[in-house]
C-alpha cells in the first residue's frame, strides 16, 4: 500500500477559548506544528500549517487541587491516504480496488487523538470533500475536547464522514487524558455481538468458495442485487457449504416485486434478515414491511437521528454506521432512538482501517448485529489495535480508542 497526500496534505488549527490569564504565565510565540510521529510513519509528504497565538488558562490538576496547569488549546492535522483491498471487493454498484480514507489527529496539551473519515460516494462525499471540511472548520474546535456535544453541534451538519472522524479523534484523546478506553468512557460494555463477514457480490459457485473458508467468522453477509436472477441461487449455493448465520444486503437493487418473490425464498434458506432491499425512499416501503417474510433492516435510509423515527414504518431495524451519522455520540443517540420505536439495531462499517473501526467497536455492546468487517478486508492495515476474538471485533482495553499507526511494510 502508498500513502498518498491529495490536494492539501494537511492543516493545522489552534483554538483558544481563555476566561483568564494568570500574571505570572507568558503566552509563547505561536509555532507550526506538523504531523506526530504517528502520522509521520503513515508516509512522506510537506505539511500545511496555520497556528494561531493562544493563551494559557489555569486550571487545577487532579492530583494538586492547589496547582496550576496550562491549557494549550488544540491543533488539528488531516490528510488522505489509499488504503489497498486484499481483492477486489463487489456490491450491486460497482467495484473496488482501494478506498481512499482521510486521517485526522487532534492535539490537545501534547497528548493526540486520531479518527478516520471513510467518505461515501453515493451520498457524493469523497476525500478531498471530507479533508476539505475538516481545514475548514479546524479554528472551530474550540480548546476543551471534552465539550464534545458543544463541538460537534456548532459544525456544519454535512461532510458526515469527516464529521465521524473529528468526532473519534476527540473520543480518543479524551479517553487518553482520562486514562480510559473509549467503550468505558461511554459508560458501555467491551464486548459486542460477533462480526458478520461480507462476501461480495459474485457468481454462486465463488460466493461459496469464500464462505467455504471463512470458517473464523461466525455470521455471514452475502451481497446480492445482481440484476441476474441468481440471487437466491447465490444464497442456496453459500447454505450448501455453511450452516452459520445468514444475512443479505442488496443495496437498492430490488424491485417490490423482486423483494415479494425473493424474500419467502431467503427465508427458508436460513437468512436471518434482509438489509436495503429497495431503493431509498421508495413509496412502496411499507407494503414491502407489512408482507417481508424475514425482517427488513434499512442502511442507504438512514443517516442521522433525524431518520430514525421515519424508518419504523418501512423497515424492522437499521443499519447505523458511523460514516453516516457524524459519529460516535450520533450513533449512540441513534441506537436509543431506534430501541425506543421497537427497532433492531445493526452497526455498519465501510471500508475502513482498524482506526475507523475501533471507533464503532467502542458502541458496539449497544447493538443486536454487527457487521464491522472493514479492516479485515485490507492488504495492510496500517492501524492494529482491534483484536478479532472468536468472531468479536474486541476493542481495545487501553486508553482512547487504543490504536496505534505502522508503518507500510513495503
Amino acid at each position: 500500500m502508498t500513502s498518498e497526500w491529495r490536494g492539501a496534505a494537511g492543516l493545522s488549527h489552534r483554538g483558544s477559548r481563555c476566561a483568564w490569564q494568570e500574571s505570572n504565565l507568558r503566552p509563547r510565540a505561536p509555532e507550526a506544528r506538523a504531523l506526530s510521529p504517528e502520522l509521520q510513519a503513515r508516509g512522506n509528504g510537506s505539511v500545511a500549517t496555520v497556528s494561531q497565538p493562544t493563551r494559557r488558562r489555569a486550571r487545577p490538576l487532579r492530583a494538586r487541587p492547589d496547582s496550576l496547569r496550562q491549557s494549550t488549546g488544540v491543533d488539528v492535522s488531516a490528510r488522505i491516504i489509499a488504503l489497498e483491498l486484499a481483492e477486489t471487493f463487489t456490491i450491486a454498484r460497482g467495484s473496488q480496488d482501494t478506498a481512499d480514507v482521510v486521517e485526522v489527529e487532534i492535539r490537545h496539551d501534547g497528548v493526540s487523538g486520531f479518527g478516520e473519515a471513510a467518505p461515501i460516494d453515493r451520498y457524493d462525499e469523497s476525500g478531498a470533500s471530507a479533508l476539505g471540511y475538516v481545514e475548514s472548520v479546524g479554528a472551530d474546535l474550540g480548546d476543551d475536547p471534552f465539550a464534545l456535544e458543544d463541538v460537534m453541534r456548532r459544525l456544519p451538519h454535512e461532510q458526515f464522514a469527516a464529521r465521524s472522524a473529528i468526532d473519534a479523534a476527540l473520543h480518543d484523546l479524551c479517553g487518553k487524558l482520562a486514562g480510559e478506553p473509549v467503550w468505558r468512557f461511554l459508560g458501555l460494555g467491551r464486548l459486542g455481538p460477533p462480526t458478520s463477514w461480507t462476501i461480495g457480490l459474485a457468481a454462486p459457485d465463488e460466493m461459496a468458495t469464500k464462505a467455504h473458508a471463512s470458517g473464523r467468522f461466525r455470521r455471514l453477509k452475502l451481497k446480492l442485487g445482481g440484476g441476474d436472477g441468481l440471487d437466491v441461487d447465490r444464497v442456496r449455493a453459500v447454505r450448501e457449504v455453511t450452516e452459520v448465520p445468514l444475512q443479505a444486503d442488496v443495496n437498492e437493487y430490488w424491485s417490490l416485486e423482486e423483494a415479494l418473490d425473493a424474500l419467502p425464498r431467503l427465508a427458508e434458506l436460513g437468512v436471518e434478515y434482509c438489509e436495503q432491499p429497495l431503493r431509498a425512499g421508495d413509496p412502496d416501503g411499507q407494503k414491502l414491511k407489512a408482507a417481508a417474510a424475514i425482517p427488513v433492516y434499512v442502511d442507504e435510509d438512514c443517516h442521522t437521528l433525524a431518520d430514525i423515527a421515519a424508518c419504523a414504518p418501512i423497515a424492522h431495524g437499521v443499519n447505523i454506521k458511523l460514516a453516516k451519522s457524524g459519529g460516535i455520540g450520533e450513533a449512540v443517540r441513534m441506537a436509543h432512538a431506534a430501541r425506543a420505536l421497537g427497532l433492531g439495531v445493526m452497526l455498519g462499517c465501510m471500508v475502513e482501517s482498524t482506526l475507523g473501526i475501533a471507533a464503532g467497536a467502542a458502541m458496539a455492546s449497544l447493538c443486536d448485529h454487527v457487521d464491522l468487517d472493514g479492516n479485515l478486508l485490507l492488504r495492510h492495515d496500517p492501524w492494529p489495535g482491534v483484536e478479532l476474538v472468536d468472531g468479536v471485533q474486541l476493542p481495545s482495553d487501553s486508553p482512547g480508542l487504543g490504536v496505534q499507526a505502522v508503518p507500510d511494510p513495503r
